[in-house]
């Protein structure tokens, strides 16, 4: 069991990585990171679930990517361990374990699975399962904590349920996580629709929806300069139109300035002005997590070896943890 609180949270290498993910997840990530055990992860597994979207070679280029990226945000070897999911095996093994406890029903009410599944003709097994290997990640790591944005909590709530039937059936053998949500504001919603979260898998159709992590800075203020307003100039915070409430939200959260008093300095000015600042804070907080990206990615050996003693710091993490698995349900 871990001495100190250890908080495990990953991140898809579906599609790039956004301002949305990073404000909402990987900064508070690296704000938290310091007194407590941190396990970040790479979970390349789930990006299975829909294999008609797989490209073997981009799937590959885009896991180390995404480590490259905690890293050049701010995450520290030192503080944190970062690294790929599946070179990892235990996850799927305890996946079927856990499998062979949880309810169909249980699944089959997950609405992240209704809603992906919703309109197709078929869907994978993998779709309808993928929060039991989510909640092996989790469990697999004797997880305290998970940070984890709104949209996400059934599915920790689901993990918790799951470890606690197991341990009904078999004994204390599994910690029961719980869920730690961002604070308010760290939602982030997409520029040109900004009634809805942004997202990975809409910016790969519509890249003016989010702003990309590795986006020039000419391209960023081009995209907030698109981004949608309204036509009045209205940025009281109970009446301003959805665009203008995120576009404030993103600057509020990138240089702490509360809501209110950026509403009350742009009151009477034209949407270009807000837009203007949120392009520069945009870039000021991205260029520098930029240039450690170019970095690392110039040199692939260093990233290994950061990916390589992480791996072998939580085998013996995941090892510790089917070893009591196995032992309480008699395959040992």
């Amino acid at each position: 069991m871990p001495s100190m609180v250890r908080a495990f949270s990953g991140v898809q290498p579906t599609g790039s990585l956004h301002l949305g993910n990073y404000l909402g997840a990987v900064r508070p990530w690296v704000q938290d990171q310091v007194g407590r055990d941190n396990l970040f992860c790479v979970v390349n597994l789930h990006a299975l679930t829909i294999p008609e979207a797989i490209e073997p070679e981009r799937l590959a280029a885009h896991s180390r990517q995404v480590a490259a990226l905690f890293l050049a945000a701010g995450i520290d070897p030192d503080h944190a361990a970062v690294f790929i999911q599946s070179a990892i095996r235990e996850h799927t093994e305890l996946a079927w374990v856990l499998n062979c406890v949880t309810p169909l029903g249980w699944l089959e009410r997950m609405t992240q699975f209704k809603s992906k599944a919703e309109g197709r003709d078929t869907v994978g097994t993998g779709l309808l399962d993928y929060p039991v290997l989510q909640a092996a990640d989790i469990l697999l790591y004797d997880t305290n904590t998970v940070p984890v944005g709104e949209d996400q909590r059934q599915h920790i709530e689901l993990a918790r349920d799951i470890a606690l039937r197991f341990n009904h059936l078999f004994g204390e053998t599994l910690v029961v996580p719980s869920v730690s949500l961002p604070p308010s504001g760290a939602r982030v919603m997409g520029l040109d629709e900004p009634t809805v979260k942004m997202s990975k898998s809409i910016a790969v159709a519509r890249p003016g929806h989010a702003v990309g992590l590795m986006d020039p800075p000419k391209t960023i203020q081009k995209k907030v300069n698109r981004a949608v307003t309204d036509s009045g100039c209205d940025y009281a915070p109970e009446t301003a139109s959805p665009g203008v409430i995120n576009l404030m939200q993103i600057l509020s959260a990138l240089t702490g300035e509360p809501i209110p008093a950026i509403a009350t300095r742009f009151e009477g000015r034209g949407y270009g002005f807000l837009k203007a600042e949120v392009g520069e804070a945009i870039i000021a907080e991205l260029s520098p997590v930029q240039a450690r990206y170019a970095a690392l990615t110039d040199d692939p050996a260093a990233l290994d070896r950061v990916l390589a003693a992480s791996t072998e710091r939580v085998r013996e993490i995941a090892a510790a943890t089917m070893t009591r698995v196995r032992r309480a349900v008699g395959l040992i």
